[in-house]
């Protein structure tokens, strides 16, 4: 078969790459290589400038999710609570994900100061890092037009400029695995070992930021190097063996150290049923989140409402449809193309060795998120993000080629198929949100009529021998395929008030998550948030409530902060109505409360114990100090223990304890039961009691 794609861009010896003149190396950054047109740099720039804005946009307005900001903000007070990530600087429970993401937000923090921007700076910087480096990787195996367009689709995608704009660990999760898959593609082309051993190293840090969502590549990064690097078989299999052993050594190394010391002189694991992270790993984070099939109640499948019910289906749903799944129809005819024309090709062709790194990232995840009976979050899916991108820049260009050079009989229609599929796709997923603003509508009818003209002048300039013709038709694709991503990442980065828990991009869509906010499975807010918070449906289009809480004012140095909430449109989330979940469901921690227990903590460790991370986020972050989640993120952790209250309580470390009257959900009812006979209420605030080493006994 003739091959049809550009040539790769040739290949430097590192050696030569090393000696080069300091002058040679900054004009090849600042101004591209010699061999790449004029165009290329600054269009490169202009994405990047572009992914910085979207990300950056009014960044010191961004509330980010509370529940790790806690963890952050208490790492900074605490070198302990840093390491394990715990939630609380008092080190009594930790976040239920590894700490690595934590650690980078961290370091920022201890550095510039405790704050909103300090926190979603590093996430920012990832996210335009993850642009940059797709860009080279597609560049380098199918040219600059290729790169060009794979790094403006990751730029555009909604849910990644959501997700940019946060701090959850995604981000930092996608700029590790591209890390990786970067190492790969060098050991597959030059033979070397390291290379591939840095590369799982990188995807063991990418576990230690999200734990087995990292190794959902993997059988593509195994299949990749063991079939297209030019190597004897047994050395393949050498070489992969060594791989293997770094990435367990740098996935694991944090769990075994953290399970090897005694459970007393260090925080409760959040999120596991025996207290190690290893049953975090394959339970809460692991197997439970693919079927659903767990002790945890967070794994059981109850979450899965938050992107719709499993199947295949579920990546075009209401929910989902607008934050990933644009250019989907084009991407999976871009792979089976792109195949096909490299169908002859030697057994190392770079090219296709590539395709299948990017067509398996992308097919992994996407039965992976799709098939998912577990908790299921709409944001997990940026980690797809980076297959359908490259899929759509150098398939795309390989149908180009195609198309314009190829048998007319058998290459003529594939591409106006492929752009006419996800033209119609667009339409649809715009046609949904009708009516939410200017910016949809204008959308859909550059996505409607750029479409139209695309396949028109496709097909018109094929027949016509026109190859101006054709090269207009395929910006008019691009245009009218990114119309209505740029309409939805334009939301995401210019609302003022988005869920920080589940971030999503574009207006509500009716099924519970769209614009920032969400429902679960019953409609009410959930646990330790009050209607209009963390994880509930504001109802507005393009924004919701915020979760609860924010940053202390100020860098964080003094530990307290003014207390008041900075989302004006949930009212209910003021000075006296935030809701304690779990074994405090019911009661109200309000502003006053957090007021009173400050002047009354006494030299305690802990300012109160609470029965959810929700709650227990929220006050650490209105106070500064220290306080106990019993229950961890679900309110089921078995992380307190009468035993342990009673210690803690008689060394007087913790006074406060807040329970609800009937008990609420989670409750442990031996504890609740023990308060309430042994502990003073405090008449002032419900739930409230106060306990002494008198009153253990």
């Amino acid at each position: 078969m003739t091959t049809l794609a550009p040539p790769p861009t040739p290949v430097q010896d590192g050696r030569h790459r090393a000696a080069a003149p300091p002058v040679s190396r900054a004009r090849r950054l600042f101004l591209g290589a010699p061999e790449d047109p004029r165009w290329a740099r600054p269009a490169l720039w202009a994405i990047l400038l572009l992914a910085t804005a979207l990300y950056a946009w009014n960044l010191t307005s961004i509330t980010g999710n509370t529940f790790y900001d806690a963890a952050v903000y208490s790492g900074t007070k605490s070198w302990k609570a840093f390491f394990f990530g715990a939630l609380d600087a008092g080190s009594f429970i930790t976040v239920d994900k590894p700490p690595f993401a934590l650690w980078v937000m961290g370091l920022s923090a201890r550095v510039f100061g405790y704050g909103t921007w300090q926190l979603t700076l590093p996430m920012v910087a990832v996210g335009v890092g993850s642009v940059a480096l797709l860009y080279r990787l597609v560049k380098r195996d199918f040219g600059v037009v290729a790169g060009t367009i794979a790094a403006l689709v990751l730029t555009l995608t909604p849910i990644t400029v959501a997700i940019n704009r946060d701090t959850n660990p995604d981000p930092v999760l996608v700029f590790l695995m591209l890390l990786g898959a970067a190492a790969l593609l060098k050991a597959v082309r030059t033979g070397r070992l390291m290379p591939l051993v840095w590369s799982a190293v990188a995807i063991g840090f990418a576990f230690n930021t999200k734990m087995m969502q990292a190794y959902v590549v993997l059988p593509a990064f195994f299949v990749v190097y063991l079939w297209a690097t030019n190597l004897s078989l047994g050395r393949r299999i050498r070489n992969l063996a060594v791989a293997t052993v770094a990435l367990v050594v740098s996935s694991a190394w944090w769990m075994v150290v953290v399970d090897l010391i005694p459970a007393s002189s260090r925080p409760y694991i959040g999120g596991s049923t025996d207290n190690t992270v290893w049953d975090l790993v394959i339970g809460y984070n692991g197997f439970g989140r693919i079927f659903g099939a767990s002790s945890s109640v967070g794994s059981q499948g109850n979450g899965a409402s938050f992107g719709g019910s499993s199947g295949l289906y579920r990546m075009f749903n209401d929910i989902m449809g607008g934050q990933i799944s644009w250019l989907i129809p084009f991407a999976a005819i871009a792979l089976a193309g792109g195949l096909v024309l490299r169908g002859r090709a030697p057994r190392t062709d770079a090219r296709r060795a590539a395709l299948v790194l990017w067509g398996g990232w992308f097919v992994l995840h996407f039965l992976t998120f799709s098939l998912a009976e577990g908790t299921f979050h709409p944001y997990y899916v940026t980690a797809m993000a980076p297959g359908i991108a490259a899929l759509a820049g150098a398939g795309g260009v390989m149908l180009y080629q195609a198309f314009k050079e190829g048998p007319v009989a058998k290459w003529g229609w594939v591409l106006p198929a492929a752009v006419a599929a996800s033209t119609v796709w667009a339409v649809v997923l715009l046609q949904r949100v009708s009516g939410s603003g200017t910016v949809y509508t204008v959308a859909e009818a550059v996505a409607a009529l750029g479409g139209a003209l695309a396949v028109a002048g496709l097909l018109a300039g094929r027949f016509m021998r026109r190859q101006k013709l054709i090269g207009l038709a395929a910006v008019a694709a691009v245009v009218a395929l990114l119309a209505g991503p740029a309409a939805y990442s334009v939301s995401a980065a210019t609302t003022a008030s988005t869920n920080g828990t589940n971030p999503t991009a574009g207006p509500n869509t009716g099924g519970g998550m769209g614009g920032g906010g969400g429902q679960r499975p019953s409609g009410s807010a959930p646990s330790g948030t009050a209607p209009g918070g963390s994880g509930s449906s504001s109802g507005s289009s393009g924004s919701s409530g915020q979760s609860m809480g924010q940053p202390p004012t100020g860098t964080g140095s003094t530990g307290t902060g003014t207390g008041t909430d900075s989302s004006s449109s949930s009212s209910s989330q003021s000075e006296s109505g935030r809701t304690a979940g779990g074994m405090g469901g019911g009661t109200q921690v309000s502003s006053a409360m957090i007021t009173y227990l400050e002047k009354h903590q006494d030299g305690a460790t802990w300012l109160v114990a609470v029965a959810t991370d929700q709650t227990a986020s929220s006050i650490i972050l209105e106070s500064g100090q220290p306080v106990i989640s019993m229950g961890g993120w679900s309110g089921s952790d078995d992380a307190m223990t009468l035993a342990k209250l009673k210690s803690l309580v008689k060394a007087g470390k913790l006074h406060y304890i807040v329970v609800s009257s009937d008990g609420g959900q989670g409750t442990n009812s031996e504890i609740a039961t023990w308060v309430k006979k042994h502990g003073t209420a405090v008449s002032a605030y419900s739930g409230l009691y106060r306990l002494d080493a008198s009153d253990v006994g």
